[in-house]
């Protein structure tokens, strides 16, 4: 069995509609995918159609901005109940920020002679919920000011860049207990990813984190090292969490992150989907949704 859990469609910043995508992962030959856009769920009514049709099975996911230490975090929330109003509330105070710095970056942006306006952003945006850092990188490629994403992040909008600009994202604490209070299960993304500061999460804030009820990390990452992975999985097994491995995949987004690159461990899976079983239980008294199960 072959599952990836972690990737993007163009509801986010990914390329691909939630429907390709699923159509892709099945040509790939995967049997379980994850959709997990940053900060959203628009693409999951899509992309369950489509895998119902194609019979693979989807599991409900998102990306979630979030801080830790002073630092940005990125948490995969698994199966969560998208109505829950806290949930909802906190996700639309993410995208409202990631909405509300788009004027600054392109400001910003004009100090340095680059002349971009929203229109050329949106353009190149397409259905995303939200504007982000990458529909900018974009249109800095089309204006062939970069020739990557990559590139425009490494000169212009990562931080310490010219035009970078931060946002607000919650504590992850407590998005691990809102997504805990919608019955779904928590899992760090890439965590020691070599363009994230990592310092404070070591084994002491890690099992911080356990303690504050996340279910897993992501070991297996293209942004991971052999070495990363070994010392993460150690880790993991050390403080009892599950292991999960996935592409984060972008479409044409984000190169050398092709679907099933990495994979998730049959068991692991099945251990993700007790723990999301008993946080909907707890909360609703059902379990969670997992379109072809």
């Amino acid at each position: 069995m072959r599952i990836d859990l972690h990737t993007h469609s163009n509801r986010s910043d990914g390329t691909d509609p939630p429907a390709e995508l699923v159509r892709r992962a099945r040509a790939e030959g995967l049997d379980v995918l994850a959709l997990t856009d940053h900060d959203t769920t628009h693409g999951w009514a899509e992309a369950a159609a489509a895998a119902e049709e194609l019979g693979i099975r989807l599991v409900r996911g998102i990306e979630i901005s979030t801080r830790y230490a002073g630092s940005g975090v990125h948490l995969l929330a698994y199966l969560p109940d998208p109505d829950h109003p806290e949930l909802i509330a906190q996700l639309d105070r993410v995208l409202d920020g990631r909405n509300g710095r788009l004027p600054a970056i392109l400001e910003r942006l004009a100090r340095v002679d680059i002349d971009l306006d929203e229109d050329d952003v949106r353009r190149l945006a397409g259905n995303a919920a939200a504007l982000g850092r990458p529909h900018v990188a974009d249109a800095l490629v089309a204006k062939g000011v970069v020739a990557s994403r990559d590139e425009a992040f490494a000169r212009f909008l990562g931080p310490g860049g010219p035009a970078y600009v931060n946002r607000y994202a919650p504590d992850v604490r407590a998005m691990i207990a809102h997504v805990t209070a919608a019955g779904g299960v928590s899992v760090l993304a890439h965590p020691w990813a070599g363009r994230h500061e990592h310092s404070a999460l070591d084994r002491a804030g890690l099992a911080e984190l356990k303690e504050a009820g996340l279910a897993g990390i992501e070991v297996d990452h293209q942004d991971h090292d052999a070495l990363t992975r070994q010392r993460l999985r150690d880790l993991a097994w050390d403080l009892d969490l599950v292991r999960t491995g996935s592409s984060d995949y972008h479409g044409t987004g984000k190169v050398d992150h092709e679907l099933g690159c990495n994979t998730t461990d049959p068991g692991q899976f099945e251990r993700l989907l007790e723990l999301a079983a008993a946080a909907a239980s707890r909360v609703s008294g059902s379990t969670p949704d997992v379109v072809g199960q």
